[in-house]
Protein backbone atom coordinates (compact mmCIF):
# COMPACT_ATOMS: atom_id res chain seq x y z
CA UNK A 1 0.00 0.00 0.00
CA UNK A 2 1.75 3.13 -1.01
CA UNK A 3 1.71 6.11 1.49
CA UNK A 4 -0.27 8.85 1.84
CA UNK A 5 0.77 12.34 -0.57
CA UNK A 6 2.46 14.97 1.48
CA UNK A 7 1.71 18.77 0.58
CA UNK A 8 4.34 21.08 1.88
CA UNK A 9 3.09 23.81 -0.76
CA UNK A 10 1.07 26.10 1.59
CA UNK A 11 2.88 29.54 1.01
CA UNK A 12 1.77 28.50 -3.00
CA UNK A 13 -2.00 28.31 -2.27
CA UNK A 14 -4.32 26.49 0.52
CA UNK A 15 -7.43 24.34 0.52
CA UNK A 16 -10.69 26.48 0.94
CA UNK A 17 -12.32 25.24 4.07
CA UNK A 18 -15.16 23.37 4.05
CA UNK A 19 -16.75 26.33 6.54
CA UNK A 20 -15.66 28.91 3.79
CA UNK A 21 -17.08 27.25 0.96
CA UNK A 22 -20.69 26.55 2.49
CA UNK A 23 -20.59 30.50 3.82
CA UNK A 24 -20.21 30.85 -0.20
CA UNK A 25 -22.15 28.64 -1.28
CA UNK A 26 -25.71 30.63 -1.39
CA UNK A 27 -24.27 33.56 -3.68
CA UNK A 28 -23.64 31.04 -6.49
CA UNK A 29 -27.14 30.18 -6.35
CA UNK A 30 -30.42 31.92 -5.38
CA UNK A 31 -28.81 34.49 -3.58
CA UNK A 32 -27.08 35.80 -7.07
CA UNK A 33 -27.91 39.57 -7.03
CA UNK A 34 -25.69 42.05 -8.68
CA UNK A 35 -25.01 44.33 -5.40
CA UNK A 36 -25.46 47.59 -7.25
CA UNK A 37 -29.18 46.36 -7.95
CA UNK A 38 -31.95 48.14 -5.69
CA UNK A 39 -34.48 45.46 -6.16
CA UNK A 40 -34.43 42.32 -3.35
CA UNK A 41 -32.02 40.41 -5.17
CA UNK A 42 -29.64 43.13 -4.79
CA UNK A 43 -30.33 44.78 -1.96
CA UNK A 44 -29.71 40.98 -0.66
CA UNK A 45 -26.17 40.78 -2.30
CA UNK A 46 -25.29 44.49 -1.00
CA UNK A 47 -25.79 43.77 2.86
CA UNK A 48 -23.79 40.14 1.92
CA UNK A 49 -20.91 42.63 0.50
CA UNK A 50 -21.17 45.17 3.26
CA UNK A 51 -20.84 42.89 6.19
CA UNK A 52 -17.81 40.51 4.63
CA UNK A 53 -16.40 44.07 4.48
CA UNK A 54 -17.10 45.11 8.17
CA UNK A 55 -16.16 41.76 9.83
CA UNK A 56 -13.13 41.67 7.69
CA UNK A 57 -12.61 45.04 8.38
CA UNK A 58 -12.68 43.90 12.19
CA UNK A 59 -9.99 41.59 11.72
CA UNK A 60 -7.74 43.85 10.31
CA UNK A 61 -8.05 46.65 13.13
CA UNK A 62 -9.47 49.22 10.13
CA UNK A 63 -12.95 50.57 9.33
CA UNK A 64 -14.91 49.01 6.99
CA UNK A 65 -13.81 52.08 4.64
CA UNK A 66 -10.22 51.27 4.33
CA UNK A 67 -11.20 47.88 2.97
CA UNK A 68 -11.01 47.09 -0.66
CA UNK A 69 -11.36 44.12 -2.30
CA UNK A 70 -9.06 42.99 -4.94
CA UNK A 71 -8.33 39.62 -7.10
CA UNK A 72 -5.78 39.16 -4.95
CA UNK A 73 -2.33 40.12 -3.87
CA UNK A 74 -0.78 41.07 -7.29
CA UNK A 75 -3.17 43.44 -7.72
CA UNK A 76 -3.31 45.18 -4.26
CA UNK A 77 0.37 44.95 -4.66
CA UNK A 78 0.10 47.40 -7.99
CA UNK A 79 -2.67 49.04 -7.07
CA UNK A 80 -0.71 50.43 -3.62
CA UNK A 81 2.72 50.98 -5.42
CA UNK A 82 1.27 52.61 -8.61
CA UNK A 83 -2.05 54.25 -7.30
CA UNK A 84 0.33 56.14 -5.07
CA UNK A 85 2.96 56.90 -7.35
CA UNK A 86 0.73 58.03 -9.97
CA UNK A 87 -1.06 60.51 -7.53
CA UNK A 88 2.07 62.33 -6.15
CA UNK A 89 4.27 62.34 -8.91
CA UNK A 90 2.84 65.48 -9.51
CA UNK A 91 4.01 67.03 -6.33
CA UNK A 92 8.13 65.86 -7.17
CA UNK A 93 7.51 62.74 -5.29
CA UNK A 94 8.37 59.95 -8.03
CA UNK A 95 10.21 57.84 -6.48
CA UNK A 96 9.61 54.25 -5.13
CA UNK A 97 11.39 52.44 -2.50
CA UNK A 98 11.45 48.51 -2.12
CA UNK A 99 14.07 45.44 -1.01
CA UNK A 100 15.17 43.30 -3.28
CA UNK A 101 13.59 40.37 -2.01
CA UNK A 102 10.23 41.48 -2.68
CA UNK A 103 7.83 39.29 -4.19
CA UNK A 104 7.60 40.04 -8.24
CA UNK A 105 4.42 41.83 -7.92
CA UNK A 106 5.98 44.18 -5.92
CA UNK A 107 9.45 44.37 -7.88
CA UNK A 108 7.72 44.65 -11.19
CA UNK A 109 4.94 47.64 -10.10
CA UNK A 110 8.77 49.65 -9.22
CA UNK A 111 10.00 48.48 -12.93
CA UNK A 112 6.38 50.00 -14.42
CA UNK A 113 7.44 53.31 -12.34
CA UNK A 114 10.81 53.81 -13.86
CA UNK A 115 8.68 53.03 -17.11
CA UNK A 116 6.64 55.48 -16.30
CA UNK A 117 9.32 58.45 -15.90
CA UNK A 118 10.12 57.36 -12.37
CA UNK A 119 12.52 55.90 -10.22
CA UNK A 120 13.32 52.76 -8.39
CA UNK A 121 15.67 52.72 -5.00
CA UNK A 122 16.85 49.23 -3.43
CA UNK A 123 16.88 48.76 0.20
CA UNK A 124 20.33 46.74 1.12
CA UNK A 125 19.32 43.38 2.57
CA UNK A 126 22.14 41.63 5.04
CA UNK A 127 22.80 37.71 4.88
CA UNK A 128 19.70 37.07 6.94
CA UNK A 129 17.32 39.33 4.58
CA UNK A 130 16.75 41.90 7.16
CA UNK A 131 16.18 45.11 5.84
CA UNK A 132 19.38 47.31 6.27
CA UNK A 133 17.09 50.40 8.19
CA UNK A 134 19.92 52.80 8.47
CA UNK A 135 20.23 52.35 4.30
CA UNK A 136 16.21 53.15 4.51
CA UNK A 137 16.44 55.99 6.24
CA UNK A 138 19.09 57.53 4.12
CA UNK A 139 16.66 56.78 0.86
CA UNK A 140 13.74 58.35 2.27
CA UNK A 141 13.66 62.09 0.90
CA UNK A 142 12.19 64.82 -0.66
CA UNK A 143 11.50 62.43 -4.07
CA UNK A 144 10.10 59.26 -2.24
CA UNK A 145 7.10 58.72 -2.99
CA UNK A 146 6.29 55.03 -1.74
CA UNK A 147 7.95 52.68 0.42
CA UNK A 148 6.90 49.15 0.06
CA UNK A 149 8.38 46.61 2.27
CA UNK A 150 7.37 42.76 2.89
CA UNK A 151 6.15 41.97 6.33
CA UNK A 152 7.15 38.01 6.19
CA UNK A 153 9.11 36.90 3.02
CA UNK A 154 7.28 34.64 1.04
CA UNK A 155 10.75 32.19 -0.21
CA UNK A 156 12.38 31.95 3.42
CA UNK A 157 9.76 32.97 5.74
CA UNK A 158 11.98 35.98 7.62
CA UNK A 159 9.60 38.33 9.02
CA UNK A 160 10.70 42.14 9.00
CA UNK A 161 10.10 45.08 11.73
CA UNK A 162 7.24 46.41 9.48
CA UNK A 163 5.99 48.77 12.30
CA UNK A 164 9.20 50.25 12.74
CA UNK A 165 10.32 50.82 9.12
CA UNK A 166 6.57 52.03 8.74
CA UNK A 167 7.01 54.55 11.63
CA UNK A 168 10.34 55.81 9.69
CA UNK A 169 8.63 55.64 6.21
CA UNK A 170 5.93 57.77 8.61
CA UNK A 171 7.97 60.66 9.97
CA UNK A 172 9.79 61.50 6.20
CA UNK A 173 6.01 61.93 4.60
CA UNK A 174 6.32 58.88 2.84
CA UNK A 175 3.18 56.50 2.46
CA UNK A 176 4.34 52.92 3.47
CA UNK A 177 2.69 50.04 1.79
CA UNK A 178 3.59 46.51 3.13
CA UNK A 179 3.11 43.24 1.45
CA UNK A 180 1.14 40.65 4.41
CA UNK A 181 0.09 38.09 2.10
CA UNK A 182 2.23 35.66 4.30
CA UNK A 183 2.25 37.40 7.58
CA UNK A 184 -1.62 37.71 8.00
CA UNK A 185 -2.65 35.52 10.36
CA UNK A 186 1.10 34.13 11.14
CA UNK A 187 2.54 37.64 12.87
CA UNK A 188 -0.06 40.32 14.48
CA UNK A 189 -1.83 42.68 12.01
CA UNK A 190 -3.40 45.53 12.91
CA UNK A 191 -4.35 48.83 11.27
CA UNK A 192 -5.28 50.72 14.85
CA UNK A 193 -1.91 50.16 15.99
CA UNK A 194 0.52 50.03 13.30
CA UNK A 195 1.33 52.87 11.26
CA UNK A 196 1.96 51.51 7.68
CA UNK A 197 -0.72 53.08 5.05
CA UNK A 198 -1.56 50.29 2.87
CA UNK A 199 -1.86 46.18 3.17
CA UNK A 200 -2.00 43.73 1.00
CA UNK A 201 -3.49 40.31 1.52
CA UNK A 202 -4.74 37.29 -0.42
CA UNK A 203 -7.42 35.07 0.41
CA UNK A 204 -5.97 31.23 -1.63
CA UNK A 205 -3.04 31.87 1.33
CA UNK A 206 -5.64 31.57 4.18
CA UNK A 207 -8.17 29.14 3.29
CA UNK A 208 -10.18 31.16 0.80
CA UNK A 209 -10.27 30.77 -2.83
CA UNK A 210 -8.41 31.91 -5.61
CA UNK A 211 -9.22 35.27 -7.09
CA UNK A 212 -10.12 37.24 -4.04
CA UNK A 213 -7.80 39.20 -1.91
CA UNK A 214 -8.05 43.12 0.26
CA UNK A 215 -6.08 45.67 0.17
CA UNK A 216 -6.40 48.00 3.30
CA UNK A 217 -5.94 51.51 2.18
CA UNK A 218 -5.50 54.22 5.73
CA UNK A 219 -7.86 57.27 5.47
CA UNK A 220 -6.87 60.44 3.23
CA UNK A 221 -3.89 57.76 1.45
CA UNK A 222 -3.65 59.47 -1.74
CA UNK A 223 -4.55 56.45 -4.08
CA UNK A 224 -4.97 56.93 -7.69
CA UNK A 225 -7.51 53.63 -8.73
CA UNK A 226 -5.69 51.18 -11.24
CA UNK A 227 -9.25 50.59 -13.16
CA UNK A 228 -11.62 53.16 -14.33
CA UNK A 229 -15.65 52.43 -15.23
CA UNK A 230 -17.47 52.85 -12.45
CA UNK A 231 -18.19 53.63 -8.73
CA UNK A 232 -18.33 50.44 -7.19
CA UNK A 233 -15.80 50.57 -3.55
CA UNK A 234 -16.51 54.30 -3.41
CA UNK A 235 -14.41 54.69 -7.04
CA UNK A 236 -11.00 52.62 -5.92
CA UNK A 237 -12.35 49.67 -7.83
CA UNK A 238 -14.54 50.21 -10.45
CA UNK A 239 -16.45 46.84 -11.43
CA UNK A 240 -19.33 44.39 -9.96
CA UNK A 241 -18.07 43.29 -6.97
CA UNK A 242 -17.25 39.09 -6.49
CA UNK A 243 -20.10 38.81 -3.35
CA UNK A 244 -19.23 35.44 -2.96
CA UNK A 245 -15.55 35.22 -2.77
CA UNK A 246 -15.75 38.38 -0.32
CA UNK A 247 -17.81 36.58 1.79
CA UNK A 248 -15.39 33.78 1.53
CA UNK A 249 -12.29 36.11 2.21
CA UNK A 250 -13.77 37.30 5.19
CA UNK A 251 -14.95 34.28 6.89
CA UNK A 252 -11.43 32.71 6.47
CA UNK A 253 -9.95 35.35 8.26
CA UNK A 254 -11.91 34.98 10.90
CA UNK A 255 -11.07 31.40 11.03
CA UNK A 256 -7.45 32.04 10.71
CA UNK A 257 -7.26 34.59 13.63
CA UNK A 258 -9.91 32.46 16.09
CA UNK A 259 -7.38 29.48 15.94
CA UNK A 260 -3.66 31.91 15.14
CA UNK A 261 -2.61 31.01 18.76
CA UNK A 262 -3.34 26.99 18.44
CA UNK A 263 -2.16 26.84 14.97
CA UNK A 264 1.03 28.63 16.26
CA UNK A 265 2.12 26.20 18.54
CA UNK A 266 1.31 23.20 15.96
CA UNK A 267 3.09 25.05 13.62
CA UNK A 268 6.14 25.41 15.25
CA UNK A 269 6.79 22.01 16.64
CA UNK A 270 6.44 20.59 13.33
CA UNK A 271 8.91 23.19 11.83
CA UNK A 272 11.32 22.34 14.75
CA UNK A 273 10.66 18.73 13.87
CA UNK A 274 11.43 19.52 10.35
CA UNK A 275 14.97 21.12 10.73
CA UNK A 276 15.82 19.05 13.58
CA UNK A 277 14.99 16.16 11.36
CA UNK A 278 16.95 17.68 8.41
CA UNK A 279 20.35 18.58 10.25
CA UNK A 280 20.43 15.24 11.32
CA UNK A 281 19.81 13.22 8.21
CA UNK A 282 22.07 16.00 6.66
CA UNK A 283 24.07 17.59 8.37
CA UNK A 284 25.35 20.12 6.11
CA UNK A 285 21.52 21.29 5.01
CA UNK A 286 21.93 24.75 4.96
CA UNK A 287 18.70 27.11 6.30
CA UNK A 288 18.73 30.26 5.19
CA UNK A 289 17.15 32.93 7.21
CA UNK A 290 18.00 30.98 10.45
CA UNK A 291 19.49 33.64 12.19
CA UNK A 292 16.47 35.79 11.89
CA UNK A 293 13.13 36.21 13.12
CA UNK A 294 10.94 34.08 10.97
CA UNK A 295 7.16 33.02 10.77
CA UNK A 296 6.77 29.54 11.75
CA UNK A 297 5.51 27.82 8.44
CA UNK A 298 8.26 28.64 5.67
CA UNK A 299 11.77 26.32 5.86
CA UNK A 300 13.89 26.91 2.94
CA UNK A 301 16.33 24.33 2.81
CA UNK A 302 19.84 24.15 0.46
CA UNK A 303 21.36 20.51 0.23
CA UNK A 304 24.63 21.07 -0.56
CA UNK A 305 25.80 18.94 -4.08
CA UNK A 306 21.97 18.53 -5.43
CA UNK A 307 20.05 21.23 -7.49
CA UNK A 308 16.46 21.78 -6.89
CA UNK A 309 14.68 20.94 -10.16
CA UNK A 310 16.07 17.20 -9.81
CA UNK A 311 14.92 17.14 -5.85
CA UNK A 312 11.65 18.67 -7.15
CA UNK A 313 11.11 16.04 -9.54
CA UNK A 314 11.98 13.02 -7.48
CA UNK A 315 10.20 14.15 -4.39
CA UNK A 316 6.83 14.55 -6.74
CA UNK A 317 7.39 11.04 -8.05
CA UNK A 318 7.52 9.85 -4.50
CA UNK A 319 3.98 11.62 -3.19
CA UNK A 320 5.70 14.50 -1.52
CA UNK A 321 5.18 18.28 -2.83
CA UNK A 322 7.14 21.72 -2.59
CA UNK A 323 8.51 24.18 -4.26
CA UNK A 324 11.85 26.29 -5.13
CA UNK A 325 10.42 29.45 -4.10
CA UNK A 326 7.74 31.48 -5.27
CA UNK A 327 4.78 29.90 -7.57
CA UNK A 328 4.19 32.98 -9.57
CA UNK A 329 7.20 31.94 -11.74
CA UNK A 330 5.46 29.58 -14.59
CA UNK A 331 6.33 26.31 -13.43
CA UNK A 332 10.18 27.23 -14.34
CA UNK A 333 12.96 26.84 -11.64
CA UNK A 334 15.35 29.04 -11.25
CA UNK A 335 18.02 30.57 -9.30
CA UNK A 336 15.70 32.73 -6.58
CA UNK A 337 16.38 36.46 -6.45
CA UNK A 338 15.93 36.36 -2.96
CA UNK A 339 18.46 34.30 -1.95
CA UNK A 340 20.99 36.24 -4.40
CA UNK A 341 20.42 38.93 -2.69
CA UNK A 342 20.93 37.46 0.69
CA UNK A 343 24.34 36.67 -0.38
CA UNK A 344 23.77 32.94 -1.32
CA UNK A 345 26.31 31.22 -3.61
CA UNK A 346 24.96 30.36 -6.70
CA UNK A 347 25.45 26.61 -5.77
CA UNK A 348 23.30 26.78 -2.97
CA UNK A 349 20.65 28.87 -4.41
CA UNK A 350 20.11 26.76 -7.14
CA UNK A 351 19.81 23.63 -4.39
CA UNK A 352 17.25 25.43 -1.97
CA UNK A 353 13.67 23.97 -1.67
CA UNK A 354 10.79 26.20 -0.02
CA UNK A 355 9.07 23.28 2.24
CA UNK A 356 5.57 25.32 3.46
CA UNK A 357 3.70 24.00 6.23
CA UNK A 358 -0.45 24.44 6.71
CA UNK A 359 -3.26 22.63 7.61
CA UNK A 360 -2.77 19.47 5.52
CA UNK A 361 1.10 19.41 7.80
CA UNK A 362 0.87 16.28 9.85
CA UNK A 363 4.04 15.21 11.92
CA UNK A 364 3.78 12.12 10.23
CA UNK A 365 4.45 13.83 6.75
CA UNK A 366 7.34 15.58 8.11
CA UNK A 367 8.53 12.85 9.44
CA UNK A 368 8.01 10.81 5.82
CA UNK A 369 9.77 14.37 3.94
CA UNK A 370 12.95 13.79 6.04
CA UNK A 371 13.13 10.35 5.50
CA UNK A 372 12.71 10.77 1.83
CA UNK A 373 14.95 14.21 1.42
CA UNK A 374 17.61 12.24 3.19
CA UNK A 375 17.82 9.26 1.43
CA UNK A 376 17.80 11.06 -2.19
CA UNK A 377 20.83 13.38 -0.82
CA UNK A 378 22.69 10.15 -0.43
CA UNK A 379 21.85 8.70 -3.21
CA UNK A 380 22.17 11.92 -5.71
CA UNK A 381 25.62 12.75 -3.65
CA UNK A 382 27.03 9.49 -3.73
CA UNK A 383 30.64 9.11 -5.34
CA UNK A 384 30.42 7.62 -8.50
CA UNK A 385 32.54 4.24 -8.58
CA UNK A 386 35.90 5.18 -10.48
CA UNK A 387 35.96 3.42 -14.20
CA UNK A 388 37.77 0.66 -14.65
CA UNK A 389 40.06 -0.08 -17.28
CA UNK A 390 41.39 -3.54 -18.69
CA UNK A 391 44.55 -4.19 -19.68
CA UNK A 392 44.51 -5.01 -23.70
CA UNK A 393 47.34 -6.27 -25.69
CA UNK A 394 47.74 -5.63 -28.99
Amino acid sequence: MSAPPVYLDHAATTPVRDEVFAAMAPFFGPRFGNPSSVHRWGREARVALDEARERLAVCLGANADEVCFTSGGTEGDNFAILGVYRTLRHRGRTAAITTPIEHKAVLAAAHQVVHEGGEERLVRVDDNGLVDSAHFAALLDQRAAVASIMWVNNEVGVIQDIPALAAQAKAAGVVFHTDGVQAFGKVPVNARTQPFDLLTISGHKIGAPKGIGALYIRRDTPLEPLLHGGSQDRGRRPGTENVAFAVGLAIAAELLLAEHEQEHVRLMALRTALEEGLRARIPDAVIHGAGAPRAVHVVNVSIPGTNSESLLMALDLRGIACSAGSACQSGSVSASHVLSAMHVSPELANAALRLSLGALSTPECIARTVDVLGALADKVRQPKAAPVFETVEF
